[in-house]
């Protein structure tokens, strides 16, 4: 492991999100009334941008708002790590996510990963309705912009010596035997 000393910082790059921002609207079954209350009061701001979610909540948002959303899969069932994926692809950029911390579901890891995923790319997240309140009324959601984060283009091309200098470097075929 490097010692903190021998640690070099990140480089940072700018991502812009534009003017029409684009949501995850993630809910747990115990927070989904409370998701669609806050959307429901929020109809006008969140017309105004391009709308993801999770299986049964993009059905019930769909019905009740008669706003276009992109529907992925139920969380259970991958839909966190398709919102996870597109944060990574730059195609999300921010996430209302009303879970549950009183109930522990199967598919906690994947909450974790979604939770991390975001932190890794500087995502705002809302896990509450007035958190989600803050962000929606913002000055920031009615213009672009320009989101910090670190330029992981040195970490992707990291060898593993950096990582652990003593260990001989390990050539990996790509041939499978």
């Amino acid at each position: 492991m490097l010692e903190a000393s021998e640690r070099h910082e990140m480089k940072n790059q700018i991502i812009v999100m534009e003017k029409k921002k684009k949501i995850a609207l993630v809910a747990h079954d115990h927070k989904k009334q409370d998701l669609i209350e806050w959307a429901r009061f929020n109809k006008g701001s969140l017309s105004k941008h391009e709308l993801f979610a999770t299986g049964t909540t993009g059905k019930i948002l769909e019905e009740e708002l008669g706003l276009p959303i992109n529907r992925l899969q139920s969380g259970p069932l991958g839909g966190d790590q398709q919102i996870g994926a597109k944060i990574a692809e730059g195609a999300i950029d921010f996430v209302i996510f009303f879970w549950d911390p009183l109930e522990t579901l199967p598919h906690d890891p994947d909450v974790k990963a979604l939770l991390r995923i975001a932190v890794v790319w500087n995502i705002p997240v809302a896990c509450n309705r007035a958190s989600a309140d803050f962000i929606i009324s913002s000055p920031m959601m009615t213009q672009a912009y320009e989101r910090i984060v670190p330029d992981y283009d040195e970490y992707r091309e990291r060898t593993i010596t950096e990582l652990e200098p003593d260990i001989e470097p390990v050539t990996i075929s790509s041939h499978i035997r």
